[in-house]
């Protein structure tokens, strides 16, 4: 099915044969032979005279053969299979000219001539990243994972093949992207900037979004007929649909969200239509904290107002808070000034020239102290102190062109690297039982292959190396720290994920029992016998004891004699 398909409603002439050849909500190809017939005939007027009422015709068509192309709807055909270059160019409809061609080639091949080869090798990732909303700054990981978001993961049927696709092996391979943060942290920035990057793509708000209006609609037609309308999942079909505001959704509507975003596709049966519309695209959304500003105490599901099936979903979410940092709120502060300074033509060509002898030098100044270590948290900030970002229409070139036509496949090397770290977030090795793992399934798994593949795409490549894999675990292991990360800035493996829950409950059992001894001094052996009075396991019991003191509303105060005391 083509990209972004609309539905479209032609009255048919059917005989014959013909008749009954397809059902509501199919999706068919028609030959026939267009005819206008006047409106006022078309209504049932038959005499002479009602042809001179009006003007205005309507055009039907009289069919003379009809395809039922239903099982093709979320796959490639015959044709496109045995030549996947047209395909893709027939499918999107991209079509790219030598100039661009040259350009996105000069990127896939830019050297920032530093570092080893790894480094230089990824350059192009991190050029694409650097040149992603250049005006936020900061937040490189979570650009980052815009970006392979954006060039999505390998098909299914270019991975397998059309036979294994048909047979019923679907996988997703759209990458969906959660950022969570504290207000005024440039979440609805980026999410713009990658509307803009995009080749398809549709912008909505949660807070102005209804279920119809993100997936299918049903509509009454002039003449009694039940039409079909698009949502905004279905018309952002091979694209990204970007959603602001994504906590305000009211719960109803986040439901109809469930089966687009993992079985790519949006099921109706309503009215005696039964049909299920291709949506093919990526969900990169951005959602505020329940209390205005982001509590480390409680897990994500606890900080929004989304259902946790739908949380799960996602297969990377950022956390954004606003902490205070001098260095880099006067990075920030220096960049908003600049933005809204302005410039005499002669000094803006000045800072113009002086721009590359600065980054050069800036280059070889931190040649050995930045790329010491070269992995992805080091090599992105590096890349934007001493690089200029690329046009915004050569970065939409080239995202559109290794999506279309970049297919990369994962090698042993690359798939080891994933396993291992899949391995070890099931089994630590410092962990001293099985309660100990961050809780991670098969669904991150694939979310592992699916950024590694993009992760290739960023580079044109058609094999997913090694160093794509490490990146890519890099990435997943800030996102997964992050959601398990406390206010004492420990790892707490037991909230279960993104979609798990705090020692909330834990917390309340304990202070209940405390006060239930009517006292209110305790010392650590008063605590060590409610905690085995209550059975709770003390690998994690001061943990809980500190999150009961240092929480927004504190339950807890530890005197100058050692002993703690209820407030």
């Amino acid at each position: 099915a083509a990209a972004g398909r609309t539905p479209r409603s032609i009255d048919l002439e059917v005989t014959h044969d013909l008749v009954d050849k397809c059902h509501a909500g199919d999706c068919v190809k028609v030959v026939g032979i267009i005819h206008a017939m006047n409106n006022a005939v078309a209504s049932g007027k038959a005499n002479k005279k009602s042809v001179n009422e009006t003007s205005t015709y309507t055009l039907y068509m009289v069919a003379n053969s009809i395809v039922n192309t239903a099982s093709d709807l979320h796959f490639s055909n015959k044709r496109g299979a045995k030549d996947s270059n047209a395909t893709s160019t027939t499918r999107g409809g991209f079509m790219f000219t030598q100039d661009q061609l040259e350009k996105i080639t000069k990127v896939a091949h830019a050297d920032h001539m530093y570092g080893p080869l790894s480094a230089r090798m990824a350059f192009p990732f991190d050029l694409l990243v650097r040149s992603l909303c250049p005006s936020i700054i900061g937040h490189d990981m979570v650009k980052a994972g815009i970006l392979l978001g954006l060039l999505g993961g390998t098909p299914p049927s270019s991975t397998y093949g059309l036979e294994d696709v048909k047979s019923g092996l679907t996988i997703r391979s759209n990458i969906h992207v959660l950022i969570v943060g504290d207000p005024g942290m440039g979440k609805s920035c980026l999410l713009l900037a990658s509307q803009q990057v995009a080749s398809r793509s549709v912008y909505v708000g949660g807070n102005t979004s209804s279920t119809t209006g993100l997936t299918v609609s049903l509509s009454k037609e002039a003449g009694g007929e039940v039409g079909i309308e698009a949502g905004a999942l279905v018309l952002a079909d091979q694209g990204v649909c970007c959603i602001d505001e994504f906590d305000k959704m009211a719960k109803s509507n986040q439901d109809g969200l469930l089966e687009a975003m993992e079985q790519q596709r949006i099921s109706i049966a309503k009215a005696g239509v039964i049909a299920s519309l291709p949506a093919r695209c990526c969900v990169i959304a951005a959602a505020n904290p329940r209390h205005g500003k982001y509590n480390m105490n409680k897990t994500v599901a606890e900080n929004l107002n989304i259902a946790p099936p739908l949380l799960s979903r996602f297969d990377l979410v950022f956390i954004l808070r606003d902490d205070a940092d001098l260095d880099q709120d006067q990075l920030i502060s220096g960049n908003i000034m600049d933005l809204y300074r302005r410039e005499s033509n002669d000094a803006r060509k000045n800072r113009q020239n002086e721009g590359p002898n600065k980054r050069q030098k800036k280059a070889n100044d931190n040649t050995d102290a930045s790329l010491n270590s070269f992995d992805i948290k080091r090599r992105l900030p590096w890349v934007a102190q001493t690089q200029k970002p690329l046009p915004a229409d050569l970065l939409k070139d080239y995202i559109t062109y290794a999506r279309e036509y970049c297919k990369p496949k994962l090698t042993q090397d690359a798939a080891t690297v994933l396993k291992n770290y899949f391995m070890t977030l099931r089994y630590p090795e410092n962990g001293t039982c099985r309660n100990d793992s961050v809780p991670i399934t098969t669904r991150q798994l694939e979310a592992l292959i699916r950024l590694s593949q993009a992760r290739a795409k960023a580079c044109l490549r058609d094999f997913v190396l090694k160093e794509d894999a490490e990146d890519v675990v890099e990435l997943m292991r800030d996102s997964v720290d992050q959601i398990h990360r406390d206010s004492s800035g420990n790892l707490d493996p037991t909230r279960g994920g993104v979609v798990g829950k705090s020692k909330r409950k834990k917390k309340k059992i304990f202070m209940d029992a405390l006060r239930q001894t009517n006292q209110i001094q305790f010392s650590k052996d008063d605590f060590y016998r409610v905690s085995a009075k209550l059975e709770l396991p003390l690998n994690d019991f001061w943990t809980l004891v500190d999150e009961l003191r240092f929480s927004d509303q504190p339950e807890l105060r530890k005197g100058q004699d050692g002993c703690y005391y209820i407030l």
